[in-house]
């Protein structure tokens, strides 16, 4: 059963390199093959994880761009993925410079939410993918998100930059969505070798308490390699540790340890 009111979220870390258009393109797949209508919106100018569900970004009649900063319809912008209940709000780089086209820009900061408003009602669990900076893009998503999913990767420095991200909420939460909260911590790229990985996730927790996944996503190359053939890991090799991963932290979310 799909939730009766779609779940919204933001996926953002404004640290890079953490995995996080990765957990986007497998939770949402995961989450698809369960049997939920998925939308996942691209709102990082690489596009990665428009390329990373099959879509061709080259080719894009109407992007995330146009519904941000020509009041494109944001259905007329949402594309099958290669995933069966998976849609895709893509991006591309015409998305680059609306950071600063959306500054002199009418209701600049909630563009996206009055976009999403429109189409929410049509799935049970809406992503969107951040970009990796604290702009005006990722503004529009915490504001139009009901709850944030933040990746954290099992490295050092893993809870750098989250200080900063929790305040932006905070901010948000202050002056333009107040009931927007942090919902999820998912720990990625553990590497059961390193007693750093196991060092890390227990940080985590002890900040985060039961926010932080059970599940953590392993480092593997085959995750790694995945997004080179247009397809999630969980599709691309669904018995792979990654993928069997992917899924156990989807059945989290959807089930509301989240």
């Amino acid at each position: 059963m799909s939730p009766t009111t779609p779940r919204i979220l933001a996926v953002a870390n404004q640290k890079g390199g953490v995995g996080k258009t990765t957990a986007v393109v497998n939770l949402s797949a995961s989450i698809a093959a369960l049997g939920h209508r998925v939308l996942v919106i691209d709102l990082d100018p690489q596009g990665n994880a428009s390329t990373g569900l099959g879509i061709d970004i080259r080719t894009l009649e109407h992007s995330v761009y146009d519904v941000l900063l020509h009041d494109t319809a944001i259905e007329d912008a949402v594309q099958s993925s290669s995933v069966a209940n998976l849609f895709v709000v893509p991006a591309n780089l015409d998305l680059a410079g609306a950071e600063i086209e959306l500054v002199p820009a009418m209701g600049r900061e909630t563009r996206l939410r009055r976009a999403v408003e429109r189409v929410a009602s049509d799935y049970a669990y809406v992503f969107i993918d951040c970009p990796p900076s604290l702009g005006l893009l990722t503004v529009n998503a915490l504001t139009a998100a009901h709850e944030v999913l933040v990746p954290v990767q099992c490295e050092y420095y893993a809870l750098e930059g989250l200080a900063q991200l929790l305040r932006n909420i905070e901010l948000v939460n202050q002056n333009l969505n107040p009931t927007l909260q942090v919902s999820t911590i998912l720990c990625q790229m553990y590497d059961s070798r390193t007693k750093l990985s196991a060092e890390v996730v227990a940080d985590v927790r002890g900040h985060f308490g039961a926010k932080v996944l059970h599940t953590v996503i392993p480092r593997t190359v085959r995750i790694a390699e995945a997004p080179s053939f247009g397809k999630p890991v969980v599709v691309l090799d669904p018995s792979s540790v990654g993928a069997q991963a992917y899924r156990a932290a989807a059945k989290e979310v959807v089930d509301g340890r989240a």
